[in-house]
């Protein structure tokens, strides 16, 4: 994480924060390096109050068998990375800390008295100052990154290869139809559709969550469990549950139509009201499901468990998630823009805005066609009984135009009044009357040629609208 540090008249504040997830692999520390550091320069430039330097954290936890030493050590190159980006945007890092596994060490700093080589220990977590004034204040203390993590990160038990193998078999019937431009808009109904009934199971399932059993339980899979004291949480409790109430064929459906963008966008618009907590279970949830070589896919829910987040106002878990978002995609443009736009601390308002027009326009837009799809068909005079098409409806309109008296008496073959919406059969060759034949079909062209004749060019407007 860097942190932007301004000094206005001998006082100096915080500024803008960037955080970003620190790659697995180190030969992309360069770039992400000049991605963090570019984004909050300019982003403070965009604010008008470029800062005057700049305090870069490392965090992460050691790995099996490691010391936190040992994690210093290895990210040293990154801390330098990120003092030269810094460096190059004139804004000096006087600071870089590590903070691994309870302690802290400064890349700066070559004193050994008082920045020893073991690292300094870190106060308690609540022993603060800042603790008691929050626990005073009625404040929730948050959970460790390393939990929030927890309820995102994939499934590492024998539930993984159930739900991989359940991947296996959507992609194979699900892919070609996304591929498809006929079939696409179909399967991207279908996925939301299925979404959003989820979500209500989600939602139903909290009024019910005291109730022992409870039907479809025993029907759905098993699920990993979650060792140590985060288990115990109810945040991961309630994760658990929400893993028992969605099946593995399910997952696959969601995660893999979400890779389409359009279904992905439309799947955004869940972010306020009754269907922001629903639809934030359901995007955790899958992305514990993107297992094994699925692991990229998991960019589009984890984006949506960031946006989701934002629009909530939970920066912190909506940073984490944009972060692993990006880690799973480093190229998810979707990702990058909500994490920049969170960073910056720009108002999600905006965005929501533009997604609850795209909502209205297209509810709008399906009302608007809904009648023309509704319409009964209409008898056309003959045995058959026709449909009426749009064409047949014009025509219908123009013939009902009214005509002048003069006009009319003065064409020979002219109906009297009264008898303009029939037509009188004319005799066959035998002296029989001939089948009535539909009206739309003898008289739609003359009647529609009249209208014109009669109505001038305003005439022909309305008939073309």
């Amino acid at each position: 994480m860097l942190a932007a540090l301004h000094d206005r008249d001998g006082r100096g504040r915080f500024g803008g924060r960037a955080r970003l997830g620190i790659p697995g692999n180190a030969d992309d520390w360069a770039s992400v390096a000049r991605q963090l550091t570019e984004g909050l320069v300019k982003g403070s430039e965009r604010r008008g109050a470029l800062p005057e330097s700049m305090v870069a954290f490392l965090c992460q936890d050691p790995k099996d068998g490691e010391s936190a030493r040992e994690v210093m050590e290895r990210l040293r190159p990154l801390a330098q990375l990120l003092r030269t980006a810094c460096g190059a945007l004139d804004v000096p890092v006087i600071e870089a800390l590590c903070i691994s596994d309870g302690r802290f060490w400064s890349y700066c700093c070559p004193s050994a008295q008082c920045c020893p080589s073991d690292g300094t220990p870190m106060g308690l977590p609540g022993t603060s100052v800042l603790a008691a004034a929050a626990t005073y204040a009625g404040l929730q203390i948050r959970g460790s990154l390393r939990e929030f993590r927890a309820r995102l990160i994939p499934w590492e038990t024998a539930a993984a290869l159930e739900q991989e193998s359940a991947l296996n078999a959507v992609s194979m019937a699900l892919i070609p139809r996304i591929l498809d431009d006929e079939s696409r808009t179909t399967v991207a109904t279908e996925t939301l559709d299925l979404a959003h009934r989820v979500m209500r199971r989600f939602a139903d399932s909290t009024s019910a969550a005291g109730a022992p059993g409870g039907s479809g339980v025993s029907a759905v899979p098993a699920v990993p469990t979650v060792s140590g004291a985060a288990g115990a949480s109810g945040a991961l409790s309630a994760d658990l549950l929400d893993d028992e109430l969605l099946r593995h064929d399910e997952a696959a459906t969601l995660i893999l139509g979400l890779q389409d963008r359009t279904t992905r966008d439309r799947a955004a618009e869940w972010m306020e009201g009754d269907e922001a907590g629903p639809a934030l279970r359901l995007w955790r949830a899958l992305a514990r499901r993107c297992v094994g070589p699925y692991g990229e896919h998991a960019a589009a829910p984890l984006t949506l468990v960031g946006w989701v987040a934002w629009s909530s106002g939970d920066e912190l878990e909506a940073r984490e998630a944009l972060a692993m978002a990006l880690g799973a995609d480093p190229g998810y443009l979707f990702a990058r823009l909500l994490h920049q736009a969170c960073n910056e601390g720009l108002d999600p308002e905006s965005i929501r805005r533009c997604l609850r027009k795209e909502r209205v326009d297209r509810a709008d837009a399906e009302m608007i066609a809904a009648p023309a799809a509704l319409v009964s068909p209409v008898d056309a005079g003959g045995p058959s009984g026709a449909a009426s098409t749009p064409s047949n409806r014009v025509a219908s309109r123009r013939r009902r135009k009214p005509r002048s008296t003069g006009s009319a008496a003065s064409r020979p073959g002219s109906r009297p009044s009264g008898t303009a919406g029939t037509r009188r059969p004319l005799p066959t060759t035998d002296g029989s009357p001939a089948p009535e034949a539909p009206t739309r079909a003898v008289d739609g062209t003359s009647s529609g040629t009249r209208s014109r004749r009669g109505g001038g060019r305003h005439g022909t407007k309305q008939g073309e609208t």
